[in-house]
């Protein structure tokens, strides 16, 4: 059996904390022994303890990629508990510390997807940042093909790297009367299309693109409403901007939402208008298995998801005009939206489904070990 530590060093619940709790929920527990190292007093204890989850909680690693404390501590934890394989998630500490340990071959997931500074991705910073990421790493694990591209241009080795995309438990499809209630509860009325962004209130999000968009929809005299779920240092800006258009009866703030499932099963487009970084959006994964066409942009790992005009369709980022063409095309054709959604099962089921994760994130797990 094989012995995996994995080591995230979020504080906060997001991308990468939600892929180790539904790889926990899956691997072959007859072939791993897996353990979970995070910040103490992170919010993914609780959810890694309803799931039986052996957990190290570390000092020094909270939101903190690299640190000298978090190096020490993470040292001790691998020499007490002897992995075979450590996993770390955005934690460079955890890679240090494993080399030190010297006795576990390292894997190391890149999460996001940011066009890389020139300050790692030419001359001598580039050649630093490569050996770097190359001597620390026997595996990497890119969650989208943007991703690897991203760090094979700061200078790391693309024969170590293996593209993983997100995979994501299928949603429950709720009732038609469950339906029209928590429609009734946003005050979506009959024959209005329902839009949604489900993601943090952040610049590069594009909130703003999606509310240009909405109000040339208006315009235009479609019945449509915006719902915009997630909070963030941006939401002021978002409010403004609501405000600027003059949109505010057409845009429902919900907040913070815990379980994403009721809104998926009432919107009829799922959207996503990322220009700053996106890796494999959950958000669009948990819409698509339930039959939820999207509309997105064409950055970062957004078109590794969806796949122009087979689950939904890609606009050029930072274009509201192209947006709103997209949006308008398919909210004003039934049949191309009945093809969207019949898209989104099949892709679904061939490519994100959770086990199909899990399944090659083990298989990171032989090869690395050579068994």
């Amino acid at each position: 059996m094989l012995k995996v530590i994995n080591v995230i060093s979020d504080s906060n619940i997001g991308g990468a904390g939600k892929c180790i709790l539904t790889f926990l929920k899956y691997y072959d527990k007859s072939q791993f022994d897996v353990k979970v190292v995070v910040p103490r007093g992170s919010l993914l204890i609780k959810e890694l303890e309803a799931l039986g989850a052996y957990i190290i909680e570390a000092d020094g690693i909270a939101d903190k990629s690299l640190s000298a404390k978090g190096i020490m501590s993470l040292k001790k934890i691998f020499a007490e508990h002897k992995p075979d394989v450590i996993h770390a998630h955005a934690s460079m500490s955890a890679r240090f510390a494993a080399r030190l340990y010297g006795k576990a071959k390292i894997v190391f997931t890149r999460h996001s997807v940011f066009e890389p500074s020139k300050k790692i991705s030419q001359g001598l910073g580039k050649a630093i940042n490569g050996f770097v990421n190359n001597s620390t790493a026997d595996k990497i694990i890119a969650v989208a093909d943007a991703a690897k591209e991203n760090i094979v241009k700061t200078g790391v080795n693309p024969d170590k790297i293996t593209v993983i995309k997100n995979g994501v438990e299928p949603l429950k499809v709720i009732s038609d009367e469950e339906k029209l209630k928590l429609k009734s509860n946003y005050n979506v009325g009959e024959g209005e299309y329902l839009l949604g962004i489900v993601a943090r209130l952040n610049y590069v999000k594009g909130h703003v693109y999606i509310l240009e968009s909405l109000k040339k929809l208006l315009d235009d005299g479609i019945k449509v409403k915006l719902l915009i779920a997630g909070t963030g240092d941006y939401e002021e800006e978002i409010r403004k901007k609501i405000s600027e258009l003059d949109i505010a009866e057409n845009v429902i703030m919900a907040g913070f939402v815990t379980d994403v499932t009721g809104i998926m099963n009432i919107l009829d487009l799922n959207l996503n208008a990322s220009f700053g970084t996106e890796a494999t959006s959950l958000s669009l994964l948990e819409g698509m298995s339930i039959g939820l066409p999207a509309v997105v942009s064409d950055f970062g790992g957004n078109p590794g998801v969806i796949e122009h005009g087979v689950n939904g369709l890609i606009f050029k980022k930072c274009d509201s005009d192209d947006m709103y063409n997209k949006l308008r095309s398919l909210l004003t054709d039934t049949a191309a939206m009945d093809n969207l959604k019949k898209g989104c099962l099949k892709v679904f089921e061939q490519q994100f489904r959770a086990e199909v994760m899990t399944d090659a994130i083990q298989n990171i797990y032989r090869d690395v070990m050579g068994v």
